[in-house]
């Protein structure tokens, strides 16, 4: 398939996009209704605030936007953010040249661009309950489009159990794409959520692609999606088994220094943030996956 305009295409993932957002949304608060017992039991359940975005494009250009949604301070979730944008414009030099410097065609020629996708990141208050991140997205230009994004899991305290359930319910959403695929994606995970200055990953992985265009627009659209079905029922249950679960002082700083790590990846490394930031997309929503509180030593 040409890229030519693909509306209908654009318009197809974008509002699937918003779909695993309401779906997300809806499951975090029922985690945070359902939480009866342990530290915070007497705390209020939290519930997500709603706010738009903005992308600053040039003047009298529709830039798009997107919808942040963020709750603060609940029994489950110390913060978590789930944002849905869908934005166009044209890309800058330095943009363009980061793009190029990947593959994707025709960048320089016509830097128009339009790019939807949802962003997740959590951070729990339980320490025993692992953070995590989620993201996939859709971008096309005149000349191509393509996929990206995937899900990590970044526990301050590792369980094995905890990892390979993650994994296992990753596999079985990939596997019917092609049983290469999940393997592909682990190690293209394990190098991209790696911190390079530190030495080692920022948590146990998860998968990861990006830039990716088979030629099958549809066949394309359907891995993005389960990847995101992928979500859910990988995270879900860890936070069912965890949430409960009695921690000590040495947890949570174990907890907030881990944060660090995460801080320093996102602001250092992570390529979603540097393009959101560098494309004039609200800063506070690209910021969204920093955590509330981190420590270093």
């Amino acid at each position: 398939m040409a890229a030519g305009m693909m509306e209908q295409e654009r318009a197809t993932a974008a509002a699937w996009f918003r779909n695993l957002r309401d779906a997300i949304v809806a499951a975090f608060e029922g985690l945070e209704q359902s939480h009866v017992s342990g530290p915070l039991s007497d705390q209020p359940a939290g519930r997500f605030e709603l706010s738009e975005t903005r992308r600053e494009g040039e003047a009298g250009e529709d830039a798009g936007g997107g919808l942040m949604s963020v709750m603060r301070g609940g029994r489950v979730f110390e913060k978590v953010g789930v944002n849905v944008s869908t934005v166009q414009g044209r890309l800058g030099a330095a943009a363009q040249a980061a793009m190029a410097a990947r593959g994707v065609p025709g960048v320089a020629g016509d830097p128009r661009f339009w790019a939807s996708g949802i962003s997740l990141v959590a951070h729990m208050q339980n320490p025993h309950v692992p953070a995590v991140h989620m993201n996939t997205r859709m971008f096309w230009t005149p000349s191509a489009w393509w996929f990206g994004g995937g899900a990590d899991l970044n526990p301050c305290l590792p369980r094995p159990e905890d990892t390979a359930h993650f994994h296992a319910v990753q596999r079985a959403h990939l596997d019917p794409h092609g049983a290469e695929l999940y393997p592909r994606l682990k190690a293209w995970a394990d190098e991209y959520f790696f911190i390079p200055h530190r030495n080692r990953a920022r948590g146990v992985g998860g998968v990861f692609l990006d830039d990716h265009n088979s030629g099958d627009w549809a066949a394309d659209f359907a891995l993005i999606q389960d990847i995101g079905r992928a979500f859910l029922p990988s995270f879900v249950p860890l936070v069912e088994r965890r949430r409960s679960q009695d921690w000590t002082g040495a947890d949570r700083e174990a907890q907030l220094i881990h944060r660090g790590l995460y801080a320093e990846y996102n602001l250092v490394y992570d390529r979603g943030t540097k393009f959101g930031l560098a494309t004039g997309h609200d800063a506070n929503a690209v910021l969204m996956s920093l955590p509330p509180l981190a420590k270093w030593v």
